[in-house]
């Protein structure tokens, strides 16, 4: 008698900024352990389907555009979701539209965090923790309660598999010994300033390059570092990479230095050397870097109007900012291996 095993078809929702897609991947590295042949399928917002670019197991990237006709095109969404009868849609957000696709989603199981609107129609619904006791969790361990009822209790790290040709596009940049800089941050207050990233440059061995990575619209940004730096090899490849190509030159780096934005995920999501400097955020929020190699900088002094929010700000609220401005280029100096 022939038995047939049902292979199992799942959906990981997280339709948030990049940062968060990337680690989302921890979800599916973890599923990919559990189940090998599942069909694995991830809904993002547009411009973030890039990261899964010939991943290696991902059946199907569904995209949601959010800015041209974000509610009709959700309904497009919603009809392909339905129609494709997943056996488990996992979903990593706590917003009403998410949940809304997740609920109507037809799913024979459907999972998501209690403080999603629409989770009282979800069948698993899972306590959304920041801490258990004294241990604050990370992102991907809270990722990872979601689906704790059928996996272990290891939560698996994030990660990005750049292909052979972004391999390939960047190896022109990794001639001799160097570090890249992602200086740029959507939020003010999470941005260390742009002189003291040129004051610590200065101080470099000319023997060490120095790329300073991000998109198109960092460009002046690192424009404004590069200029003011009297280093010889200061390069500004911002706007030449794509989300996997700067992964996979982070790669190699002797160094990654970052603010608590996306490029230290990428640095994590390819076990990159990553130092994160932290100005008005901290690490204790659950979305430190997760690379062997980890260090994070901080104001080495307790100042009591820090942190001054989650996601950071458009300005210092006390005009000051010196959970940045304190920070030395001694600190960010020690962690360089050379």
């Amino acid at each position: 008698m022939v038995t047939f095993v049902h292979m199992q078809k799942i959906l990981v929702i997280q339709t948030a900024f990049i940062g968060d897609v990337v680690l989302a991947t921890g979800l599916l590295e973890k599923l990919h352990t559990q189940w090998p042949d599942a069909s694995l399928d991830i809904l993002v917002r547009k411009g973030n389907e890039i990261l899964f670019h010939q991943h290696p197991f991902i059946h199907e990237v569904l995209v949601w555009d959010k800015k041209k006709k974000k509610y009709q095109h959700l309904l497009t969404i919603l009809k392909k979701i339905r129609s494709k009868r997943y056996d488990k849609v996992i979903n990593l957000q706590r917003f009403a539209a998410t949940g809304l696709l997740t609920a109507l989603s037809k799913a024979k199981q459907t999972i998501g965090f209690d403080k999603n609107p629409f989770s009282f129609l979800f069948s698993d619904v899972v306590r959304h923790q920041v801490s258990e006791g004294d241990h604050t969790l990370h992102e991907i361990e809270r990722n990872h309660q979601l689906i704790l009822s059928f996996t272990d209790v290891k939560a698996a790290r994030p990660k990005l598999y750049p292909t052979d040709s972004d391999e390939s596009f960047v190896r022109q940049w990794k001639q001799k010994p160097y570090i890249c800089i992602a200086p740029a941050s959507v939020w003010f207050t999470k941005q260390f300033p742009a002189d003291q990233w040129a004051h610590f440059i200065d101080v470099l061995s000319q023997e060490i390059t120095v790329y300073l990575i991000g998109g198109a619209g960092d460009h002046s940004l690192c424009e404004s570092i590069r200029s003011h730096s009297q280093h010889t090899w200061v390069i500004n490849l911002t706007g030449q990479l794509n989300f996997l190509q700067s992964a996979a030159l982070m790669k190699d780096a002797v160094m990654n230095y970052v603010n608590d934005s996306a490029p230290m995920h990428f640095a994590s999501a390819v076990n990159a050397p990553v130092t994160a400097v932290y100005c008005s955020t901290i690490p204790a929020f659950g979305f430190g870097p997760l690379s062997d190699s980890s260090h994070v900088i901080e104001v080495a002094e307790s100042l009591s109007c820090r942190p001054c929010g989650l996601h950071g700000r458009k300005k210092c609220p006390l005009v000051h900012f010196n959970c940045a401005k304190l920070i030395t280029r001694s600190q960010l100096l020690a962690v360089l291996p050379l």
